[in-house]
């Protein structure tokens, strides 16, 4: 069954579907003790993965932030009974250091049906929590065509 968007049509000045999350520290720690790092390429890409290593392992904060991320941009697209697709969108650094956010199968094509062209994100944690804003960016609309 095609995503259907919860909230009104994209358009007009102001419109948004803020996304947010946040995400335990401590949390994820047990799931990496527990599980290992494993478990979390479920969630995240090999890229993503690499992108929170270190010389000495994963850096859990930004393991943290990358899922809040993730979560913060599926909530973005106000979509009713559909599960995160955690492959389709993809939390990277950018060269400046900054987040960035492409998506693709399902993702791309719950965002497009929503009426957004891309997700831009902004990543904070501390030393007990990673938190994560998301915020559309909505596909131009064409003009309107001459009678």
């Amino acid at each position: 069954m095609p995503a259907r968007p919860v909230a009104p049509p994209a358009g007009g000045l102001g419109w948004a579907n803020l996304g947010m999350d946040i995400v335990s520290v401590n949390r994820v720690r047990r799931l990496l003790a527990q599980y290992g790092e494993r478990f979390f390429e479920r969630m995240l890409t090999p890229g993503e993965l690499a992108d929170c290593r270190t010389a000495t392992g994963l850096d859990v904060l930004s393991l943290c932030g990358r899922i809040a991320a993730k979560e913060a941009a599926f909530k973005t697209l106000r979509v009713r009974g559909r599960f995160l697709p955690w492959p389709d969108i993809v939390v990277r650094r950018s060269d400046g250091g900054w987040p960035l956010v492409e998506l693709h199968g399902s993702a791309a094509e719950m965002a497009a049906g929503s009426g957004i062209a891309e997700i831009t994100v902004s990543i904070s944690h501390d030393v007990d929590y990673a938190v994560a804003v998301a915020a559309p960016i909505i596909a131009p609309t064409p003009p309107a065509q001459p009678s």
